[in-house]
């Protein structure tokens, strides 16, 4: 009976405690998507209308909701395959100097995106410094058109989403069992089958969690996509603030809004998915 108080005691404890967390995740979560839902159901004369999703999933909104799309994968891939190196160099450096690199990878992530923007587009630019170096070394097609397009735009945010990716790769590297990769090779195994068969499943996990972070981060990433690609490549983040600050239309802003929402928990659904079915995997292989 004491055992049985003590535990009422402190569920009644946690609920007291959850109180002010629930209250604030209503007030600054829940209740604004439920506001930002409902402006995108309404219509002109206030009535219920899905003509703002219509709009939204058709012609040249379409064409900036499927640009955005492809950015954003084309930015999860290159971030993996860039983090993924540079993960895998850390992971295999002593402390002291892995926690230098990863020191190296993380603070420019501190310093202000604006900065950081700008820097690349100098850089990019026409008389910047790969295209001056680039020109002096007479590489074919130089100087090169790297900004105000979708190929500035993915450098930029690749640059963005890379410490994410490295931070959940090097995470993941450093927890693999070394004595498997040496079981491996001493049984004859060659260094390829080794990564392909050993180390890569291992890592798989990192891998997708680091890929779908970057994409959902990407989805609705603003001020490197709207300051390098310009006019001529508008993104949807970029589009909701025209929409809000130019043209007045909250309604439409709002439904891009939800689209996006919807986009970022279909993934973290995909990845919820994948680590319940690993888990149900390793849960057979253990009955096993």
């Amino acid at each position: 009976m004491r055992t049985s108080a003590m535990r009422g005691h402190r569920s009644r404890i946690a609920l007291v405690n959850a109180v002010p967390v629930t209250v604030f995740l209503l007030v600054l979560f829940v209740y604004p998507i439920i506001g930002v839902l409902s402006l995108s159901l309404e219509g002109d004369s206030g009535g219920f209308t899905l003509h703002w999703y219509t709009d939204a999933l058709s012609g040249a909104n379409l064409s900036v909701l499927m640009s955005t799309l492809r950015i954003s994968a084309e930015t999860a891939v290159l971030s993996l395959l860039v983090g993924f190196v540079l993960a895998h160099a850390i992971a295999r450096m002593r402390p002291v100097f892995a926690a230098l690199a990863m020191l190296i990878v993380v603070v420019p992530h501190f310093i202000s995106a604006l900065v950081r923007t700008y820097g690349w587009i100098i850089m990019l630019g026409e008389h910047g410094l790969i295209n001056t170096l680039a020109t002096s070394l007479h590489a074919p097609g130089a100087p090169y058109d790297l900004l105000y397009n979708e190929t500035g735009v993915v450098i930029g945010t690749t640059s963005v989403m890379l410490p994410y990716t490295v931070l959940v790769l090097q995470g993941v590297m450093r927890g693999v069992d070394r004595r498997l990769l040496a079981a491996a090779a001493g049984f004859g195994a060659g260094r390829f089958t080794i990564f392909r068969r050993v180390y890569l499943p291992l890592v798989a996990p990192g891998v997708g969690t680091a890929g779908l972070l970057s994409f959902i981060l990407c989805l609705g990433y603003y001020i490197t996509p709207a300051l390098m690609g310009g006019d001529k490549q508008t993104v949807v983040a970029a589009l909701i603030d025209q929409q809000v600050m130019k043209q007045d239309q909250w309604n439409s802003a709002a439904a891009f809004g939800v689209i996006l929402l919807l986009l970022t928990f279909a993934g973290l659904g995909v990845l919820g998915l994948a680590k319940l079915r690993r888990a149900r995997t390793a849960a057979r292989g253990g009955r096993s």
